[in-house]
């Protein structure tokens, strides 16, 4: 499925900045900021702003084609892997990293869908400490 396909399957019209900054997302697993995210794409597309970066991602976010990630209260990240996973960030590099439930021993209880009638349409897991390739 391309890119434009599916914003379109997510009701999003498709329009040139939207498939370049969707398609930023699903290539850069970085769990980019709104200004990274914007310095990347205006060196091709000079006519781009930040606000339409903000606001293609709030629109993705409503969508529910990416996550947004507030780690840290000082940023607000996104993601385009929208399934449930945990988020590690380092507070040497700083840089944010997807873990799988599967790597995290006894995480199968925040994988649980039903919890006493409350019914959990999404899990946020986060980590803070320092990556394995600080930690040497």
């Amino acid at each position: 499925m391309n890119v434009a396909d599916i914003l379109i399957k997510h009701d999003v019209k498709p329009s040139v900045q939207r498939v370049a900054i969707m398609q930023y997302m699903l290539t850069h697993a970085t769990h980019p900021t709104i200004e990274e995210v914007y310095r990347d794409l205006v060196v091709n597309m000079p006519t781009l702003s930040k606000t339409t970066v903000y606001n293609t991602l709030k629109l993705f976010e409503e969508q529910g084609i990416v996550q947004s990630l507030t780690i840290d209260e000082s940023e607000i990240r996104y993601d385009g892997d929208i399934s449930d996973h945990i988020h590690f960030k380092c507070e040497k590099c700083g840089k944010v990293y997807d873990l799988r439930f599967d790597d995290v021993q006894g995480s199968e209880a925040v994988l649980k869908t039903e919890i006493e009638g409350f019914r959990i349409n999404r899990v946020n897991v986060f980590y803070r400490g320092i990556c394995k390739y600080c930690n040497c």
